[in-house]
């Protein structure tokens, strides 16, 4: 494997790990597919808004931590310590998993409306920013030139997941309806963080 394939895959796999779980975006996502409303839309939506926050924070981070060379191990450390407690909760939702409940019925919602609600559940979200913008775009400044790479690789993810969980809604909704399938999810995601975490400490005593 390539550096740039290697760094695409991290952010690939560190991007789906952020973005599958139960949560106001995921769910409204879920609820539009299984209603088949504006689905394309809010895929839409969701993804873009996904691929400005990774740019903005690999663009701005990157920067930084150029100007900055020994904020890379301090940010590999910090992400590695982020990363692990981002499992931990994983883990403990994997224990005690939750089944993700999204309604199909009610009136029809217009199109703005629709869009309207889906930038909002995203923009204004502060967790998107701490997962994108901080998160993402730090840990994608450790690569140095296989920077964007990894945002690449954020960003297929973003993109797979909101489109496979709202144009596939009607087929996951009997599997998401039980608590087993988060507790599945919900412990990969565990085990890739602590892999990412491990990844990261190793890059941190390398000195980035």
């Amino acid at each position: 494997m390539t550096p740039a394939l290697l760094a695409a895959v991290a952010g690939l796999g560190l991007g789906l790990s952020l973005i599958i779980a139960i949560g106001a975006q995921n769910a409204f996502v879920l609820r539009q597919g299984l209603r088949t409303e504006h689905v394309a839309a809010v895929v839409a939506v969701c993804a873009v808004s996904d691929v400005v926050l990774i740019a903005a924070g690999v663009s701005g981070a990157g920067a930084l931590l150029t100007r900055l060379p020994w904020l890379v191990p301090v940010v590999c450390f910090a992400g590695a310590a982020f990363l692990l407690a981002y499992g931990a909760l994983a883990a403990r939702r994997a224990v005690r998993p939750t089944a993700l409940q999204a309604g199909s019925g009610g009136p029809a919602t217009g199109l703005a409306a629709t869009v309207a609600t889906g930038l909002a559940l995203t923009w204004l979200n502060p967790h998107v920013y701490l997962d994108t913008v901080v998160l993402l775009g730090s840990l994608a400044s450790t690569y140095g030139e296989q920077r964007w790479s990894f945002a690449i690789g954020a960003a297929v993810g973003s993109l797979v997941w909101f489109t496979a969980l709202g144009f596939g809604a009607r087929l996951l909704r009997p599997v998401f309806a039980r608590p087993a399938a988060w507790r599945v999810l919900d412990a990969l995601i565990a085990v890739v963080m602590v892999a990412l975490a491990v990844s990261l400490t190793v890059r941190g005593v390398q000195g980035g």
